[in-house]
């Protein structure tokens, strides 16, 4: 089996144990001790070794194959060996985990467990009222994808005779069209078309899908013109693919075998600002996740590609040291050294590690450490590293890149968490670039906390490595494939596989990995209409309780009409039309009332308060305290440099505004 790089004249080959050819570039990598660690790790299926052949015919490119630029696959191969060597050396007492395959009720019936939806069903199932709001904002596709699972959920369970309640999927619907032709008030809208919707995007409209005998109407968004480095995050994703798989087949199939480099995706301007990960409330984030779980389905729904999510087998794992040790466990140990640390000591401090030896070092990451050091050093760490006795000076380079990579491998369950892994490798068979990077970014947002962490600080360390290729000779495409592996191969444990099927994962897997390290920035954003749709919620949910409490109100024989004059007041606030009164509990300035302008932006306003505080403390706080929308159809929201103030108070009139700093 060979490899044919588009952009060099020749073709290498090397020989796979199996008899298979395997391609390896003009460049060898130099020298090194093994990676070899008595530490545990997945088993592998492959058992590579690396030799030389000519004039082998190239094996055919998938899709998966259209980011290895000018590099071989030579790198991926050589760590897959070293980190082989390494298992045969692995504690005989360490568990691995295993993953069950679940039948396909119970896989859909977890999937609508981590969508927010298991009331629709099971011993949960109630009134389905409850997920009517929830419902109302999804986009056709998303509800198509919710749909199918329940549907799904109900054949099994009426399979196996549950003594549950199982509603009609119709039903379900047929409600969610009602709770979106009435008002909380109870009375009646024209149709979602023409109900007041000030949260849609210019691109949203709605559209109606048949179910059954009854006809849902719900809001989608139309495909929005966008240059093509830009990414829309205005209109969902499922919804553009929709619309590229009418329009822009011939452009996919060209996609399929696009040798060029990577595109400079960015993100165009947005006037109500970008919020990222870590922006936002608890309970506004939890329905993020509804919603990021759902687009992502029903994306690979629309691009035919199969998503499952796997259950791991809970396993027993250790309570406490450094390596093999769950992620979770590790920083409860960590906060108890470093209140509110968010990522493993022992990551952060292999890290700092390589960097002081200088990220200029050639062959950083790709040369392992020896591996009766290596082996040395993971006792001394287990032993040493909490009581700050472990001599760091014993720890070469190239030992603590070995070392960085043992403890992602050894994790109890994959950093890519056991759930989505699966998912993050079927991202190489979406047919573009953008809709690799789009379910990526949905991917991101589903991982632990914890595991999102670590992944973002691995990421930019990896970048920082990148940033010195010229010296360290480390590509991104070099480091995508040294990394891959260890991200994601050590889980796959008891899956055969052809040769062709472990060259074609290969390959996919380190472009995985490039894009990861490429698009970091991009991948931490949450789309701008998954806030929209969580901006909708919450009026949707603000509106029934505030018709609640006036039934309450009204049974309890007050005066209802002083109550909305309060609660008007309340809104009120007493500011006049066109400024905002802005909050700053812990400044000098504890309040200030602020004009509205075109041009005003969130970092002007932070400015202003900042400027009336003395140098010192002005010093101390430029950069650690925040502009807050908070209240109105959003739970909190932490605002960038960049937001638009008056854009946004159109958007949510209701909220106030809060400078304070981000919580630890």
């Amino acid at each position: 089996m060979s490899w044919l790089s588009s952009s060099q004249g020749v073709v290498l080959t090397a020989y796979h144990p199996s008899g298979k050819d395997q391609a390896v570039g003009g460049r060898h990598g130099k020298g090194g001790d093994e990676d070899t660690s008595s530490r545990r790790c997945g088993q592998y299926t492959m058992n590579q070794q690396i030799t030389k052949v000519t004039e082998k015919p190239p094996f055919d490119r998938s899709s998966s194959q259209d980011s290895m630029d000018e590099v071989s696959m030579e790198d991926y191969w050589t760590e897959l060996e070293n980190i082989k060597k390494s298992n045969e050396n692995r504690q005989e007492d360490q568990e691995v985990v295993v993953v069950k395959e679940p039948d396909e009720g119970e896989l859909e019936e977890e999937w609508l467990k981590e969508a927010g939806l298991s009331n629709l069903f099971g011993e949960a199932a109630g009134d389905p009222q409850e997920s009517m709001v929830f419902l109302s904002t999804l986009t056709r596709t998303q509800a198509a994808a919710v749909q199918k699972r329940v549907e799904t959920v109900s054949q099994t369970l009426r399979k196996k005779n549950k003594q549950y309640q199982i509603p009609d999927v119709r039903d379900i619907f047929a409600q969610q069209r009602e709770s979106n032709d009435k008002v909380p008030d109870g009375t009646e809208s024209q149709s979602v078309r023409t109900n007041e919707n000030k949260y849609r995007g210019k691109d949203d409209r709605a559209s109606s899908l048949v179910v059954g005998e009854k006809e849902l109407i719900l809001l989608v968004p139309e495909e929005a013109p966008a240059s093509e480095t830009d990414i829309n995050l205005e209109v969902s994703f499922a919804e553009q693919a929709v619309s590229q798989k009418e329009s822009s087949k011939e452009k996919i199939q060209k996609n399929r075998g696009d040798d060029g480099p990577l595109p400079n995706f960015r993100l165009p301007k947005d006037k109500t600002g970008t919020t990222r990960i870590g922006d936002l409330a608890c309970q506004d984030m939890k329905k993020v996740s509804y919603l990021a779980l759902i687009e992502l389905t029903a994306l690979y729904d629309v691009l035919g590609v199969e998503l499952k999510q796997q259950k791991a087998v809970k396993i027993k794992t250790k309570d406490s040291g450094l390596f093999g040790v769950p992620l979770t466990v590790l920083l409860e140990q960590d906060q108890r050294k470093v209140p509110g640390t968010r990522i493993p000591l022992i990551f952060q401090k292999l890290i700092s590690r390589i960097e002081e030896g200088g990220l200029e070092t050639e062959g950083l990451l790709r040369i392992p450490g020896a591996a009766t050091r290596i082996k040395n050093l993971c006792q001394e760490l287990e032993a040493k590293f909490y009581e700050g006795t472990f001599n760091w000076e014993s720890v070469k380079q190239h030992d603590a890149a070995s070392l960085l990579k043992l403890f992602i491998r050894e994790l109890p369950q994959p950093l890519l968490s056991v759930e989505y892994l699966k998912a993050f490798q079927a991202v190489q068979n979406l047919p573009t670039k953008k809709q690799q990077l789009q379910a990526l970014n949905l991917l991101v947002i589903l991982l632990p906390d914890a595991n999102r962490d670590t992944l973002k600080a691995l990421l930019e360390f990896l970048q920082r490595v990148i940033d010195s290729k010229e010296k360290n000779k480390m590509t991104a495409m070099n480091v995508a494939m040294v990394m891959a592996p260890n991200l994601f191969m050590c889980h796959t444990l008891g899956l055969k596989s052809s040769e062709q099927q472990e060259f074609v994962m290969a390959a996919g897997t380190a472009n995985i990995m490039h894009l990861l390290i490429k698009y970091q920035k991009l991948l931490w954003t949450i789309p701008k209409f998954i806030v929209n749709q969580v901006r909708k919620q919450n009026t949707e949910n603000h509106k029934k309780d505030k018709k609640a409490m006036k039934k309450l109100l009204k049974k309890m024989a007050y005066d209802r009409e002083k109550y909305e004059k309060q609660d008007k007041t309340a809104n009120d606030a007493d500011v006049p039309q066109g400024v905002i009164r802005v909050q700053a509990p812990h400044l000098s300035k504890v309040s200030m009332a602020i004009q509205l302008t075109e041009e005003l932006k969130a970092s002007d306003v932070l400015a202003r308060f900042l400027s009336q505080e003395s140098g010192i403390v002005q010093t101390l706080k430029k950069g650690e305290v925040f502009l807050y929308e908070v209240g109105g159809n959003i739970g909190e929201r932490c605002l960038d440099d960049d937001t638009h103030m008056k854009d946004l108070y159109q958007l949510n009139p209701n909220a106030e505004w809060v400078i304070k700093s981000k919580p630890s």
